[in-house]
């Protein structure tokens, strides 16, 4: 029996828990209910990645107002690391994979030395923070990077900084011609194919349909040979599903408790029986896409005695008589001669008599 290859679905929950714990647990619970593999979060210093003067994108204006900056904004949403480690506990305890995105270094050190996530996922803001990258490579055993905002030569060039890192050791600096050259070696290609996913995005919440462009998640795969899956922003679960029919292994989606609530990412995020919807139709999926191979299902082999054909006579036939045109059709059932031996039927006499309708 061929194996049913599991994309492995992760629920976004991001910052949607407005700075609540209490909020936050309650999106790993509705990310467990609706049978998510992992709940994702976002670990930064508020401080230590935006000025006090950044603007804030134009989507979260239009979900959060102008009486704020992108740095207060944000450092109501940060979690302490007091925090992050509270819901990893919990997420342990409740048997689901906790997954968060760092956007420093003092964060991305908490999570992969303090609470030993072997996975880092980077987001898309930080494809082309090339230090950064070179530190996660360093730090991560496995990394799922989303690729909004990218061209495939920004991708190609963030990919060679994470072989550099993979192939070499953290005293050796990088510079432009040694990180293509690590990117095209055996060693650095190898180490990108079997420890990098790379998730196609479009960076705008929401995104729409015509922006989503799902075929360059195939170009990500040709070009680089990765593993690649699908971090949807755009509305319903529709296109997430389309992603896993054309092989995305990783599906990322937002989730939120309630899209009304407050906040940058709820309004473009999905609320928990949606996700379970999501859910159970990218397994349904999972099952529909089979081998490959082409033969009929167990199912269909009754079916083909009854719709499919068989050479029988058109009228009587006596033995001995001709074959003709006149005198064999092609009716159901099938369960005698193939249609495909009419014409070397034509022409030969018949050994037996045959009744009108019967199978020759």
């Amino acid at each position: 029996m061929t194996s049913i290859k599991k994309t492995f679905i992760i629920a976004e929950a991001g910052v949607n828990h407005n700075g609540s714990i209490a909020l936050a647990r309650e999106l790993i619970d509705a990310a467990i209910s609706a049978g998510a593999d992992a709940v994702k979060f976002q670990s930064f210093i508020a401080s230590s990645i935006v000025t006090a003067n950044a603007s804030k994108a134009e989507y979260q204006i239009a979900n959060t107002g102008t009486n704020e900056s992108q740095l207060e904004m944000l450092q109501r949403l940060e979690l302490t690391h007091p925090q992050q480690r509270e819901l990893f506990d919990y997420c342990q305890s409740r048997d689901i994979q906790f997954l968060s995105t760092p956007f420093d270094l003092a964060s991305l050190k908490f999570l992969t030395t303090d609470l030993g996530l072997e996975t880092i996922k980077v987001g898309s803001g930080e494809l082309t923070n090339a230090p950064f990258l070179y530190e996660v490579a360093h730090s991560a055993k496995k990394i799922i990077l989303s690729t909004g905002m990218s061209t495939i030569g920004e991708v190609a060039d963030t990919l060679g900084v994470i072989a550099f890192a993979m192939t070499h050791d953290s005293s050796q600096t990088p510079t432009p011609n040694s990180i293509v050259a690590a990117l095209a070696s055996p060693e650095g290609r190898s180490a990108i194919e079997s420890r990098v996913t790379l998730l196609h995005c479009t960076t705008d919440y929401p995104t729409k349909p015509s922006d989503v462009n799902l075929n360059a998640m195939l170009t990500l795969r040709d070009r680089f040979g990765c593993q690649v899956g699908f971090s949807d922003h755009s509305i319903g679960v529709h296109l997430a599903v389309a992603a896993v029919a054309m092989g995305a292994t990783i599906i990322e989606k937002h989730l939120t408790t309630n899209r009304a609530l407050p906040g940058p990412d709820h309004q473009a995020s999905i609320e928990p029986h949606e996700f379970k919807t999501l859910v159970n139709q990218i397994r349904e999926v999972e099952h529909a896409l089979g081998s490959g191979e082409k033969k009929p299902a167990i199912v269909e082999v009754e079916n083909k005695k009854i719709a499919r054909r068989s050479l029988v006579a058109a009228k009587a036939i006596k033995s001995g008589d001709v074959f003709t045109k006149e005198n064999v059709a092609v009716k159901r059932p099938g369960t005698g001669r193939s249609p495909f031996e009419y014409w070397a039927l034509l022409g030969t006499k018949s050994t037996r008599d045959v009744a009108e309708n019967e199978i020759i």
